[in-house]
């Protein structure tokens, strides 16, 4: 079975979310960690992330309205399928003891939604230099609305699926 062409298939977009609540709370947030997350996002996207602001006060999270909670990428065209195929390629392999997405990753329009402990699997990432850990979400938007088509659809781009739930 050959590899469908990745420019003509169903996948939309891709979103990468960062959330640096609890980096927050460190000091000189703003000074020093920020900064280096957003160049670290960049380096492993290709685009420069956008700040998601609060959009309430919540006491419990120590957050106020208006302060950012987290950064966000939305891939399209050329660079969502170069992210694509390093995402499938080099960085799920690179995952300790993976055996595999699991189906439940896919939800009922068929996007595949996978969180990531560590930005320290993407190649880009120098483990060496870089000065602060965070985790990250890669959701990957389809065309098709159904998932048991957008699975048969990961699984033909190369997506490590499972094989049962």
């Amino acid at each position: 079975m050959s590899k469908p062409n990745l420019v003509t298939s169903n996948i939309e977009k891709i979103v990468v979310n960062v959330g640096v609540g609890r980096l927050r709370q460190l000091g000189q947030f703003e000074e020093k960690i920020f900064p280096e997350i957003v160049q670290e996002v960049s380096l492993i996207t290709g685009q420069k992330p956008i700040s998601r602001p609060a959009k309430k006060a919540i006491a419990g999270f120590k957050t106020r309205l208006g302060d950012i909670v987290g950064l966000k990428v939305t891939l399209r065209g050329k660079r969502m399928f170069d992210f694509f195929s390093r995402f499938v390629n080099a960085v799920l392999p690179r995952i300790k003891d993976f055996r595999g997405l699991d189906l439940k990753n896919v939800d009922a329009s068929g996007n595949l939604s996978v969180g990531l402990a560590d930005q320290l699997i993407f190649p880009e990432i120098d483990a060496d230099t870089t000065k602060v850990d965070f985790g990250l979400e890669v959701t990957i938007v389809t065309k098709t609305k159904n998932r048991g088509k957008a699975i048969e659809l990961y699984r033909k781009l190369g997506v490590p699926l499972k094989l049962k739930a």
